[in-house]
C-alpha cells in the first residue's frame, strides 16, 4: 500500500515528466519563437546599421582621360586616392567619349577629364550609378581642390530623376517586390494548403505577375516618382516576386514550419542590405558587396537600375541571378513534393 494518500497521482512529478510534458505542450514552440523573434530583432537592426550606417569607400573604379600624367593632374588624383584611402581605381581611356561610355556600361562611377594645358580638372560624377559614391567623390574632390589649390569642376553626368532625388525609389520597389513575394508565399500555404505543387507554383507566378504591375502603377503612374520603363521594369519586379516566393517555398519543403528561418535571413538579414540599393557597393563592407550580387535582392536592384538609367545597356547576369535561384527552388519543390505541406488527392474516388 502507497503511503501517498493518492498513489501515483500524489507524488510531485520528476524533472524528466515535466519536461516531457513541457515538449508536448504548446509552450515550447512559443518558448522557441520568443527566443527567434528577440534575436531576429537584433540580427536585423544589426544587419542594416553594419551595411548602411556608416559607408565607406572601396574600390571606386575612376575613368581618367586627357593628359593624366601632368603635375595639376597628379596632384588632384593623389589628393583623392589619399582622401579615401586609397580606394580609387584608376582607368585611363584614350577619349571622353569612350569614358562616357564605360559610365553607361557601368564599368566606372565617374570621369576625370584632364585638358592639355588646362588649368581647370573636370569631374564628372554619375549620380544615377550611385548616389552615395557621387557624393562621395564630390565631397572628396571639394576638399582635395582646396588643399592643393587645383581648380576642378565637378558635374553630374547622370543625374537621378527629380521624383527621386537619393535614388532609393528602386531599392525600395525591390523590397516591396522581396518581401511580398515572400508573404503571398507563405499565404498561399496557410489558406490555400489544398494545393497541388503545379497549382502553387501557377498561382505563385500569378501574383507575382500582378504585384509586379501594381507595384510599377503605383510608383510611376500614381505618385510619379519614377518614370519607369513600364513593360522592362513590371516583369523585373514580377520575376523578383516570384523568386521570392519559391525560395520560402522550397524552404518551406525542406523545413516545414520553420521555413522563415533561412528565408529570413538570405532575403532580408543578408539579401536586402547588401543589394547596392540603398548603399552603393563600393561602400559597402567588402564581403557584402561581393555577396550582394549573387542574391535575389542584389540582382533585382541591379537590372531595375540599368533598365531605368542606362537603358539599352543591361547586362544578363542579375536576371541569371533570379532565374537560377527561382530554377533552383522550383527543382528542389518538385523533387521533394512528397514532403510538401498540404496538397490533396485529385484521384478520382473508387465507386460505392
Amino acid at each position: 500500500m502507497s503511503d501517498s494518500p493518492h498513489g501515483a497521482h500524489g507524488r510531485p512529478p520528476t524533472r524528466a515528466e515535466r519536461w516531457a510534458a513541457f515538449r508536448a505542450s504548446p509552450f515550447l514552440p512559443a518558448t522557441v519563437l520568443l527566443l527567434l523573434i528577440a534575436a531576429g530583432a537584433g540580427l536585423f537592426a544589426g544587419s542594416y546599421t553594419y551595411a548602411m550606417a556608416n559607408p565607406t569607400p572601396h574600390n571606386i573604379p575612376i575613368a581618367v582621360t586627357g593628359a593624366h600624367d601632368e603635375p595639376a593632374a597628379r596632384r588632384f588624383v593623389g589628393g583623392m586616392d589619399r582622401a579615401l584611402d586609397a580606394a580609387l581605381q584608376l582607368h585611363p581611356y584614350g577619349s571622353r567619349e569612350a569614358a562616357v561610355r564605360a559610365v553607361d556600361q557601368q564599368k566606372v562611377f565617374a570621369v576625370v577629364d584632364v585638358p592639355a594645358g588646362g588649368r581647370v580638372i573636370g569631374m564628372d560624377v554619375s549620380g544615377a550609378s550611385g548616389s552615395t559614391v557621387a557624393q562621395v567623390l564630390t565631397q572628396a574632390a571639394v576638399g582635395v581642390s582646396k588643399a592643393t589649390g587645383t581648380p576642378v569642376a565637378v558635374h553630374d553626368l547622370k543625374p537621378l530623376q527629380k521624383g527621386d532625388p537619393r535614388g532609393l525609389a528602386i531599392f525600395y520597389i525591390s523590397l516591396a517586390a522581396v518581401v511580398v513575394g515572400m508573404v503571398g508565399s507563405i499565404q498561399l500555404g496557410v489558406h490555400a494548403r489544398d494545393l497541388n505543387p503545379l497549382e502553387r507554383i501557377a498561382y505563385t507566378v500569378c501574383f507575382a505577375l500582378l504585384g509586379g504591375f501594381t507595384i510599377a502603377a503605383v510608383v510611376d503612374w500614381w505618385l510619379g516618382a519614377v518614370k519607369l520603363p513600364f513593360v522592362e521594369s513590371w516583369l523585373i519586379l514580377a520575376l523578383t516576386m516570384f523568386t521570392a516566393g519559391m525560395v520560402f517555398t522550397m524552404f518551406n519543403t525542406l523545413f516545414g514550419r520553420w521555413a522563415m528561418l533561412p528565408t529570413w535571413g538570405l532575403l532580408v538579414l543578408l539579401g536586402n542590405p547588401s543589394s547596392g540599393g540603398a548603399v552603393s557597393w563600393p561602400l559597402l563592407p567588402s564581403p557584402l558587396g561581393i555577396v550582394g550580387r549573387w542574391l535575389p535582392p542584389g540582382a533585382s536592384v541591379n537590372a531595375q537600375h540599368t533598365a531605368v538609367y542606362f537603358r539599352g545597356y543591361q547586362h544578363a547576369f542579375p536576371f541569371l541571378v533570379l532565374a537560377g535561384w527561382a530554377i533552383v527552388s522550383c527543382a528542389v519543390f518538385a523533387l521533394w513534393r512528397h514532403r510538401h505541406p498540404g496538397g490533396r488527392v485529385t484521384d478520382p474516388a473508387h465507386a460505392a
